[in-house]
């Protein structure tokens, strides 16, 4: 008898330290996708915590990253994935191979954590990023399976 639904689809979202890209997107992608996808993040040289202001940005839209922590890419690795989705140029060239040959797509997002000036103005880097992480996800959640890899618009960094 065929299953009644559908094995959820796996992405796991790569960034180098996970502290607020990679992690604004694993929230969204839960958040929009809801029982459909299994989602992680991890980095490839992960942070001690999240980072406070990518945590400030995504309550201001009733979203939280509380229970959410930094994991190493070694957690990972040896894990069937159906999209590894890097958020950071740097991850993206340190990207590895993973069984079963996942579809990869990069995302490559400014750092906000590397804004400098006033609190608000670093916040503002931070929602700026959030707002394209979001546009990015709920796209990438819209688009039939067989559009979702690279080429449909939302696996390019354009």
């Amino acid at each position: 008898m065929a299953d009644l639904f559908p094995p959820p689809i796996r992405v796991l979202f790569l960034c180098t330290h996970n502290s607020a890209r990679s992690q604004m997107a694993e929230a969204f992608l839960r958040y929009h996708g809801g029982p459909r996808f299994d989602v992680h993040s991890a980095g490839t040289d992960p942070a001690a915590r999240v980072h406070p202001l990518a945590e400030v940005a995504m309550r201001r839209l009733d979203l939280s990253l509380v229970g959410q922590s930094p994991k190493d890419l070694d957690r990972y690795i040896d894990q069937s994935w159906d999209y590894i989705i890097t958020t950071c140029d740097d991850a993206n060239e340190a990207c590895p191979a993973f069984p079963d040959d996942p579809t990869r797509i990069h995302w490559g997002f400014p750092d906000p954590a590397a804004a400098t000036g006033t609190e608000e103005e670093r916040l503002r880097a931070f929602r700026r990023v959030r707002d394209e992480i979001k546009r990015r996800v709920q796209l990438f959640v819209a688009l039939p399976a067989h559009r979702r890899g690279a080429g449909s618009g939302v696996g390019s960094g354009a």
